[in-house]
């Protein structure tokens, strides 16, 4: 495999080796790409949850309108019981 990067990345490789911390850039460019391998896992979790929880959303029965100044009431007592906590 013949990879092409850019001079950015081919230094950062470099100080990553140079640092001690790597033996070689191919042991660099393997984390790199476990990184992005655990990284798209962890994104398709959080996708999976997220449909769950709309699902869980929907089957819950007919929805109820959002009253919004409700919402900022609720929030600026939350706000000011938290300021009075750390007074």
């Amino acid at each position: 495999m013949n990879v092409s990067l850019t001079s950015e990345l081919e230094k950062y490789i470099n100080d990553k080796v140079a640092s001690g911390l790597y033996d070689s850039a191919s042991q660099v460019i393997r984390e790199g790409l476990q990184l992005l391998k655990d990284q798209d896992a962890l994104r398709e979790i959080r996708l999976n949850e997220l449909r769950q929880q709309i699902q869980t959303g929907i089957n819950s029965g007919e929805s109820q309108p959002l009253n919004l100044e409700d919402v900022i009431d609720r929030g600026r007592k939350r706000h000011t019981q938290n300021l009075e906590t750390l007074s």
